[in-house]
């Protein structure tokens, strides 16, 4: 409910996103919402279920589009770890992770502790970048959580690219088929 009333009342993104993206490389900072849409789903092969964002926006920038998933957090975690999620492989599951580490560049095996919901999310975000031509996607958390709950989960993510983003920072965390990819921590405390 905090996520939606904070895009509703916004023209445009919310401040905290802005500031965030203001700060990042570029072209992040020339970034201008041309469709936001509440609860998208993105198919993804293997399993039974689609991805589905709290928002996903798609942007121009000053070099072309731009994909961007937005998934809301107060003090809720990321879901399951792959560990957990890994329990029962049927359904495609494995395919699903496989197809997913190959778009991301990451190796097949991940640890355990790493949350699925991440790395579906990302996933989503490349994959709509593909589809509308867009040349970046990013992945934004926007935390509603004074104590910034589930950063720890996010930077352990992040880790998997070698990199450790700080709150209110978005990092690039690499390219795929000409997409450069980003995650970013939105601090949005009422």
């Amino acid at each position: 409910m905090l996520l939606a009333d904070a895009w509703q009342s916004a023209n445009g993104f919310p401040r905290a996103v802005s500031d965030v993206l203001t700060s990042a490389e570029a072209p992040l900072p020339s970034l201008v919402p041309l469709l936001i849409l509440p609860e998208h789903k993105v198919a993804l092969p293997g399993g039974l279920a689609a991805s589905q964002s709290d928002i996903w926006v798609l942007a121009s920038h000053a070099f072309g589009l731009a994909s961007i998933t937005v998934e809301g957090k107060v003090s809720e975690s990321f879901g399951e770890t792959l560990g957990k999620w890994l329990t029962d492989p049927s359904g495609g599951k494995l395919h699903r992770l496989e197809f997913m580490t190959h778009l991301l560049g990451l190796s097949a095996t991940l640890p355990d502790s790493t949350r699925y919901q991440l790395i579906h999310r990302l996933a989503s975000a490349i994959l709509e970048a593909k589809r509308f031509h867009a040349n970046v996607a990013l992945c934004l958390v926007e935390s509603f959580s004074a104590a910034d709950e589930g950063f720890t989960s996010f930077q352990e993510f992040c880790g998997l690219f070698g990199k450790q983003p700080k709150t209110g920072e978005v990092v690039q965390l690499g390219r795929h088929e000409g997409i450069t990819f980003y995650a970013g921590w939105v601090c949005h405390h009422p």
